[in-house]
């Protein structure tokens, strides 16, 4: 049985986080052996908001560090820079002329965004969801592996390629997104309401995969709980303890009942110390590996390079499927 193609890919518009590790990282790692994955650094998706050109271009390479380090293997699954291939954009052009306007206005996040920014909103960041669709049927893609926060987007995106599929006949796959319970989607430590996120303004909200085990004692100590002391899930009435306990379970790879059993006795400085203990536990080795990176970019670049080839054969044959279709070209 063929195996089934996942696509999916991190925004490099801040520092990596814990949240992106859990949430993402982990589940690729652990999926290579039983899927076709081609995983991207979405940089595109990047430039939606005002960004310093030279700190995309490092977080490129950063981003690249970390899927090695993390566990990527480059003989297993492919990854590269979004924008290294130039069918991503073409793609998303002619996407734009089946998407409507409506469908695209409803969308959460840039609602959210919008709202919050009020002014001197991009047309890219309205187009976002447009790209990401793009991305996705550009590889034939079976799987998205997605937060909540992305489920509507991949909605969005099997919108599209049903609309064209019933006009052009079987243009696109049709995705599923697939959204892992566990560790999915990791809170601000000092918000725990709000997910953790690369660029926030409040370096003490996230911890980042180059932080050092000083740094992160810091910040769990300082994260947000309660008055109740009871170490207990409840994401309703104790957000800030449930988000703890969600980042120990993958860390330790221990599922959230247990850790509530061990933990029924304890009290909330212990069990935030053992949370730092295991989350510095599992970064060593990555951080580890980084610093090898770090003397080796080339090998980080070739990487990068041999991805993009890697996947080359298969988006231009899925971008002159698609302008053959709707009539471009002669």
């Amino acid at each position: 049985m063929d195996k089934k193609r996942v696509f999916s890919g991190i925004k490099p518009s801040g520092d990596f986080t814990i949240g992106n590790y859990m949430g993402a990282l982990v589940n690729w790692v652990a999926s290579q052996d039983e899927k076709e994955n081609i995983f991207c650094i979405v940089d595109l998706h990047s430039i939606t908001v005002p960004q310093d050109p030279k700190e995309v271009k490092r977080r490129n390479l950063e981003f690249a560090k970390i899927y090695l380090a993390a566990g990527l293997d480059p003989k297993k699954s492919a990854f590269f820079i979004q924008s290294d291939r130039p069918e991503h954009s073409e793609l998303t052009w002619i996407l734009n002329c089946f998407t409507y306007f409506g469908e695209a206005s409803r969308m959460t996040q840039f609602k959210d965004q919008y709202r919050e920014k009020k002014k001197n909103v991009t047309v890219g960041l309205f187009d976002y969801p447009v790209l990401m669709a793009a991305d996705i049927l550009l590889y034939d893609t079976d799987e998205v592996p997605v937060g909540e926060d992305q489920k509507q987007h991949v909605e969005l995106t099997r919108d599209i390629a049903e609309r064209m599929n019933k006009k052009f006949d079987k243009l696109f796959t049709i995705p599923e997104p697939i959204i892992k319970k566990t560790g999915a989607k990791i809170m601000k430590l000092g918000e725990p309401t709000k997910k953790m996120a690369k660029s926030d303004v409040n370096p003490n909200n996230s911890i980042y995969l180059r932080d050092n085990a000083e740094t992160i004692r810091k910040k769990f100590s300082r994260a947000v709980t309660d008055s109740d002391n009871k170490i207990k899930f409840d994401k309703a009435k104790k957000p800030g303890i449930s988000n703890l306990l969600n980042i120990m379970s993958v860390a330790t790879d221990t599922p959230i009942p247990q850790l509530e059993k061990k933990y029924a006795s304890s009290n909330y400085g212990q069990f935030k110390s053992d949370v730092a203990d295991s989350v510095i536990e599992m970064l060593a080795p990555i951080q580890a590996k980084l610093a090898e990176y770090d003397k080796n970019e080339d090998y980080v670049l070739k990487v990068l390079r041999d991805g993009a080839e890697t996947v080359a054969p298969r988006a231009q044959a899925a971008l002159k499927r698609v302008k053959k279709a709707v009539g471009l070209g002669i």
